[in-house]
């Protein structure tokens, strides 16, 4: 069978399935089995492929994941989160737009520690929202933040996304995680610009109120004991893996550890919120271990095939440079963000997309980092992006879908910016990497 008939066949398989209503997972695990009796000799290829994806689960890279999703739902439930953004609030003073940038300051923390886009969007968007439109803010001070850095959490470290990629990529983990902080970082830069200039513009879109000053050893003290032993997880996780002292599993662990630590410090820790915890982590959990057994199978399927091996062939034979062929993947990715969820699009993409990559010579880390980045893009895009629905059910009554499509936008092109930054600084990823050889 031709190269494109077998990649036609295998999609069209999933496809159908999903159509259906099956879920993704069971869809690609459906489709395998056809394609695995097809393609691989009946029964006796069904076998090699289970025991192929028994095989991709066994890997020690995936301990990472549920250990970063236990950290974020300890974060969020023992009630941590709202302790830093009290604390960075008091700090602001009388910064016009105050609570939008605490929102980016505040968000941007949030989001290093739960690594959860939906999370950090649903905390802030139902803490911060009615605060901020009682105090006269227009909707796009008050969302479009909210937005930006909920999809911060994608690519700034711990980030359960960012090691379920460089697992199907076969990517290492450590430097994908390290590779976001400062793509992660100067995105946050991008976003306090965007509101800077949004209150020079149109001042009354964050009117300024009375506050009651805080003197500077409050200040201090709301900084030692309300942030800097949050932020201390983050710093402990990353510094554990730039100096070759813990893998990132064992980095997740130690982090998983100290929000626990941290939550019996605050007495804050409850049974119920441990177990709201242990529940939450351990649905998303499930879930992403039959994405990586479904899409190993995938990937192997494909290479049997030869679909990946034609494609790739057929891929490279235009006479396009590799920032168009870059470009070309990244706008598929957006299309797909309209319709699919995350993990969807990465089933379907990965086993394709980093093998044609590593072809057209792109470094690797560098790729995952903008496929992460064109993932939150997708996340947050009008008109079916789901953090926008996520923000829709959090948000006061009355707030209308074109008003959170207008309040995303801005910081959408943000991220695009960010995109073109990296094609033409790729250091900006590869650096911090670098240091783990």
């Amino acid at each position: 069978m031709e190269w494109y008939f077998a990649l036609a066949f295998l999609l069209s398989l999933i496809l159908i399935f999903m159509a259906i209503g099956t879920p993704i997972a069971l869809a690609f695990l459906a489709a395998n089995v056809i394609g695995a009796w097809h393609f691989m000799g009946g029964q006796t290829g069904i076998l090699q492929m289970l025991n192929n994806g028994f095989g991709a689960l066994s890997s020690f890279n995936l301990v990472p994941i549920p250990l970063f999703l236990l950290m974020g739902e300890l974060f969020f439930r023992t009630g941590l989160g709202m302790k830093m953004f009290n604390a960075i609030d008091q700090l602001m003073g009388k910064v016009p737009g105050r609570l939008s940038y605490v929102t980016v300051v505040g968000g941007t923390a949030f989001s290093t520690l739960s690594g959860s886009s939906m999370g950090s969007t649903a905390l802030m968007g139902s803490l911060l929202v009615p605060e901020m439109e009682r105090r006269g803010y227009k909707k796009k001070m008050a969302i479009g933040p909210i937005l930006g850095t909920g999809g911060l959490a994608i690519i700034i470290p711990p980030s359960a996304l960012a090691v379920l990629l460089a697992t199907l990529a076969k990517v290492d983990i450590g430097a994908l995680l390290i590779a976001g902080i400062l793509p992660g970082l100067t995105l946050a830069g991008f976003y306090i610009a965007t509101i800077f200039i949004q209150t020079k513009l149109d001042p009354q879109a964050a009117p300024n109120y009375e506050l009651e000053p805080v003197p500077l050893s409050a200040k201090l003290k709301l900084i030692v004991t309300d942030i800097l032993p949050m932020l201390s997880v983050m710093v402990i996780i990353v510094t554990l893996m730039l100096i070759g002292f813990a893998t990132p599993s064992e980095a997740a662990a130690f982090g998983a550890l100290g929000v626990i630590i941290l939550a019996f410090i605050f007495r804050c820790m409850t049974w119920e919120a441990f177990n709201l915890s242990v529940t939450g982590a351990l649905k998303v959990t499930l879930m992403a271990y039959l994405i990586v057994f479904g899409s190993a199978t995938f990937s192997q399927l494909l290479g049997f095939s030869g679909a990946s091996g034609g494609l790739i062939g057929w891929a490279t034979s235009f006479d396009l440079s590799p920032i168009l062929m870059l470009l070309a993947m990244f706008a598929v990715l957006l299309v797909l963000g309209t319709f699919m969820e995350q993990i969807s699009i990465m089933m379907l993409t990965v086993p394709i997309f980093f093998p044609l990559a590593q072809a057209l010579g792109f470094d690797l880390v560098w790729f995952g980092i903008v496929v992460l980045l064109a993932l939150e893009i997708s996340f947050s895009t009008p008109p079916l992006g789901l953090l926008l629905f996520v923000m829709k059910g959090v948000a006061p009554a009355g707030t209308t879908m074109r008003e959170i499509y207008s309040a995303a936008i801005p910081y959408i092109l943000c991220s695009m910016l960010l995109v073109a930054v990296l094609i033409v600084f790729p250091s900006l990823a590869t650096w911090l990497p670098s240091m783990l050889q």
